[in-house]
């Protein structure tokens, strides 16, 4: 079933979707890359962060939705074209591949880092970054609330993010013969506004069970479903908090 993303959706919260891809580049050790590909790259927005860095570098960002691409079209310093991570192949060997908060898409993901390791030029640098919360309320309420009359008929099959422990990552990386770093970092982000957990979630997580919707279903849900988040995460006069875990590795081929 195809969807759309949004990307102003997408960037309402960009310093706090934005701080996980800062952690996690700062740990690639590249001085000078010819080539650096952001895939699953969004809006561009964080893969221009990578031009600023490598100023010298064929930066480009790589994404299936066709409203990204077009607005990281609009960005100075990179390039951007159509491409889905599961198929996408480069035009030559890349010193930096990033992926970051993309990989959780692509059901059996594991099976895919084989081809994307084999991508990088000798001593060049994969680094991935994953959300680890699909146990959260933020997650559960939705499959609980998709499961239940009348909305299950309609969301059979939809699409949900999904991703392995931090240790998975690192052996799976490991078994390919490269050096790894991996970790977990679990983020507090307070977050203001009318019901801001259901308007975070709808710009990513719950983005295909929205839209998979009827229109007359799509309303009484998003009812029932922003009701549930606020007793979830109730707002005690400070903003609310929601906790995010997010799973890194970063890994280096033999020079």
């Amino acid at each position: 079933m195809a969807h759309a993303w949004n990307p102003e959706q997408y960037l309402r919260f960009a310093d706090e979707r934005g701080r996980p891809f800062l952690d996690l580049t700062s740990r690639v050790g590249a001085e000078a890359p010819r080539r650096v590909v952001d895939l699953g790259a969004g809006p561009g927005t964080l893969t221009s962060l990578l031009a600023a860095r490598w100023p010298d570098a064929e930066v480009l960002a790589v994404d299936s939705s066709p409203e990204m691409v077009e607005r990281a079209l609009a960005l100075d310093g990179i390039s951007a074209e159509h491409g889905d991570l599961r198929s996408w192949e480069p035009p030559g060997p890349v010193d930096v591949l990033v992926s970051n908060a993309a990989l959780q898409w692509s059901p059996g993901h594991l099976e895919l880092l084989p081809r994307l390791v084999g991508m990088l030029a000798p001593g060049g640098w994969f680094a991935m970054q994953v959300p680890g919360n699909f146990e959260e309320p933020s997650h559960a309420i939705r499959r609980d609330l998709a499961a239940e009359a009348p909305y299950a008929p309609h969301l059979r099959g939809v699409a949900h993010p999904a991703s392995h422990d931090a240790a998975t990552y690192l052996r799976a990386l490991q078994g390919l013969g490269l050096e790894v770093d991996a970790w977990e970092t679990t983020y507090l982000h307070v977050l203001r506004g009318e019901d801001p957990v259901f308007e975070w979630v709808s710009g990513t997580g719950a983005r295909p069970t929205l839209q998979a919707l009827p229109q007359e279903l799509r309303e009484t849900f998003e009812t029932e479903f922003r009701a549930r988040l606020r007793r979830a995460y109730p707002d005690e006069g400070q903003g609310v908090v929601l906790p995010f875990r997010r799973l890194f590795a970063v890994a280096r081929t033999a020079g």
